[in-house]
């Protein structure tokens, strides 16, 4: 039985057991978008400025690792597709996603968010990477440039 109310619990301990429910770890294969994002919101939720991760993963789709690489302010963060590829390169991964979250709560791509996902697609083929999605995370929602299409 729960004796303690919620006023007791704290933001910090909502987000270790939303952690603990959803983040994959290194070696769990992400199967669709909706695992995406899940995973990406235990980095990205909560937070009050724009903030940008990235999945490396292996041949198989398998987790090598996530790290959030990039932060902003609230409105825009800064993002370096050679800092992505670089860190790639490193853990020898064949693929990417990447996501970041939208303080502000709007779910839909900016035409910076379209911009850099160009950038990003393009550094990966040159290094001859996959680069498999990009997620935004807002408000409880998320949006998949996979899924709509605009990879």
């Amino acid at each position: 039985m729960c004796t303690a109310s919620l006023d007791q619990v704290s933001d910090e301990d909502l987000r270790q057991a939303y952690k603990t429910r959803f983040r994959v770890n290194t070696g769990d294969v992400l199967s669709g978008s909706q695992k995406v994002a899940d995973h990406l919101s235990t980095y990205l939720n909560g937070r009050s400025k724009e903030t940008f991760a990235v999945i490396y993963l292996n041949g198989r789709n398998a987790v090598i690792d996530t790290f959030v690489m990039f932060e902003g302010t609230v409105n825009q963060a800064v993002v370096y597709p050679r800092e992505i590829i670089k860190c790639a390169l490193l853990f020898s991964a064949v693929a990417v996603i990447v996501g970041h979250n939208h303080p502000s709560g709007q779910i839909k791509p900016s035409g910076d968010d379209r911009a850099i996902t160009r950038k990003i697609k393009q550094a990966c083929e040159v290094m001859d990477m996959r680069f498999l999605d990009h997620v935004i995370i807002a408000g409880g929602e998320w949006f998949s440039f996979a899924d709509s299409g605009l990879l």
